[in-house]
Parts: structure tokens; C-alpha cells; sequence
């Protein structure tokens, strides 16, 4: 338990840093947009960065309960049936425009998702740092942080079967959010994914050995002469990595699944989703794909033809 707060207030530490005026005004108008709203999370580019004039911010919306969030039974049926519900936001802020992408859970879900989900897609974006920019109550930011802990946590012991016997910090979590990239429609080579690293060292290093110390894995320090760079050595048996490794295959493909059946709903959630949709796919695998107006007429007659077209030209590897 020691361990574990020590950990937690790691991660606290991290999260409750300043944000920028401009993501403060973009978590602000997403807020005042929806009913029951327990707090704003910032991750993503942005944060990464710290460049607030290009591109676009990530956002997550913590909510009580979908119906109450979006005054709208079908909005909630479907972030409840395939969450998250995901929506493009602009803010005019000091001469400038700013855009925000951001996306709904519960808080309930989102605790799940970092602990206790098998796929990789809440507990691999916030495992990595993030910041609180808006909390309703002491009792909710417990629960926050609690659930940025616990995403480290599963990262740590879900990647770790994955990485080299000895390894460092950095060749963990590049093996590690490589998988997890691969789980999803982009595709990130653990040496790209490793420069995630790189964003934020300290956070990284710190976060990592104190989960060690937490999880009591089979991990031990090796202390080499000459050698600036910690290196762990790790005790997992073989047979642990091939389950491990087992478990990152299903990922995948659940993932990939998952993905695409995400898009498809952002057609019946987003304003102007096809375009939202070609957007994202391109920005993730790379492949570019021109709707015709006639096609736009008919979304769902679009997104099939447009589906077909990406899957030929290799976007959903």
C-alpha cells in the first residue's frame, strides 16, 4: 500500500501541473456543453508539446451518467453500447481559433477502462501523462487519480512480458505503446514510440520504478559500471510471455474491430462525419481517400464504398 501511494502521488504530481490559458478555455466550453460533468482530462499532442497554436487538443469528458450528459437517449445508448462518444470543438480565444477534440465516459468507465479492461485503450492513452484541468470535488479527484494509477500500473504489467530481458525505461514503454498503438488504426514502430518517451523522461522513470516496487514484479536493477542509463533485468518465465503475447494478438484484432465499428457510430454522433472519418483514418494510417459530393448525399452508402477503398489500400493493417 506504501508503494502504491507512493506511485499515486507520482502520477498526482504530474496531472495537477498548470495547463495552458487555451486548453483551460477549451476543457471550459466543452463542459458547459454537457449536464454532470465530474472533471476534464487533457493528454495527447498538446500536452506533449506544450504548443498550443497548430493542431488540435484531446480532451476527456468525465460524466455521471450518459442520458444526464446528453439530454439524449440515443446519444446515450450508443456510448454506452460502444463508448466513447467523440465531438470536434472551436473556441475563439485571443485573435485566434483553438480546436478540441474530445471524448465521453463515465467516470465509472473510465475506472474500469484503466484497471480492469482488456484492451488497451484507456489504461495505454493514460498511462501516459495527462493533466486534470477541471474537477468537481475532492472525492472525485481521488477517483481520478486513482484511475491514472491504475493505468500506469496495467501498462506496466501487460508490456513488461513483451519487452527484452534487460531493458531500460525507454525500451519498456516503446515496446509497450507500440503494442498499444497497434491495437487501435495506427501503427507506431517502437522506436517512433519510444520518442513518446522522450516528451517527458522524468515522468517515465519515476513512474516506472515505483510501479515495480507496487506490483511486486520479477524485476531487478543492474548496476553496470560506466553506465548513466538504469537497466532492469526481468524475471518473467517463458511460458508467461506467450500467454502475454497470446493476450496482445486478441488485443489486436479486438481492437482493429473496435476501431472501425467506433467510426462507423461517429457517422450516427458527429456532425459531418464522414469527413471526421476520413480525417482520422488518414491522420492514423497514413492512406487518403476523396468522397464525392454525390456519395456524401448518401453516408451510409459513403462510408461503405469508403471502407472498402481504405481496406484495399491497407489502412486497417
Amino acid at each position: 500500500m506504501k508503494n502504491y501511494n507512493r506511485l499515486e502521488t507520482t502520477v498526482q504530481q504530474w496531472s495537477t501541473r498548470t495547463a495552458p490559458a487555451e486548453v483551460v478555455a477549451l476543457a471550459e466550453a466543452a463542459r458547459q456543453r454537457h449536464n454532470g460533468v465530474a472533471a476534464v482530462l487533457f493528454y495527447g499532442s498538446w500536452l506533449r508539446s506544450n504548443r498550443v497554436d497548430e493542431g488540435i487538443a484531446d480532451l476527456y469528458l468525465l460524466v455521471d451518467d450518459y442520458y444526464s450528459a446528453f439530454g439524449s437517449h440515443f446519444q446515450a445508448l450508443m456510448n454506452r453500447l460502444l463508448p466513447p462518444n467523440v465531438f470536434y470543438l472551436e473556441v475563439s480565444y485571443a485573435e485566434k481559433t483553438l480546436r478540441a477534440k474530445y471524448a465521453v465516459l463515465t467516470l465509472e468507465d473510465f475506472a474500469k477502462g484503466a484497471g480492469r479492461c482488456f484492451h488497451s485503450y484507456i489504461w495505454g492513452r493514460f498511462s501516459q501523462p495527462s493533466g486534470l484541468i477541471y474537477v468537481r470535488s475532492a472525492q472525485d479527484s481521488v477517483l481520478i487519480q486513482q484511475a491514472l494509477t491504475n493505468s500506469v500500473l496495467t501498462f506496466v504489467r501487460r508490456a513488461l512480458p513483451q519487452a527484452p530481458e534487460t531493458f531500460t525505461v525507454r525500451e519498456l514503454w516503446g515496446t509497450g505503446l507500440s503494442l498499444s498503438y497497434r491495437c487501435e488504426l495506427r501503427s507506431e514502430k517502437p522506436e517512433s514510440a519510444a520518442r513518446l518517451y522522450d516528451a517527458a523522461p522524468d515522468y517515465y522513470e519515476a513512474v516506472t520504478r515505483e510501479s515495480f516496487k507496487a506490483s511486486g514484479l520479477p524485476v531487478e536493477v543492474l548496476k553496470r559500471e560506466g553506465e548513466e542509463t538504469v537497466r532492469y533485468r526481468s524475471g518473467i518465465s517463458a511460458a508467461d510471455r506467450q500467454i502475454n503475447s497470446l493476450a496482445w494478438h486478441l488485443r489486436r484484432i479486438q481492437g482493429k474491430i473496435l476501431s472501425v465499428l467506433r467510426l462507423l457510430k461517429a457517422l450516427l454522433t458527429f456532425k459531418d462525419g464522414v469527413n471526421y472519418i476520413l480525417w482520422k483514418i488518414e491522420r492514423h494510417s497514413g492512406v487518403r481517400i476523396e468522397c464525392s459530393p454525390a456519395l456524401r448525399r448518401f453516408p451510409l452508402l459513403a462510408l461503405c464504398v469508403t471502407f472498402w477503398r481504405l481496406f484495399r489500400k491497407g489502412a486497417f493493417r
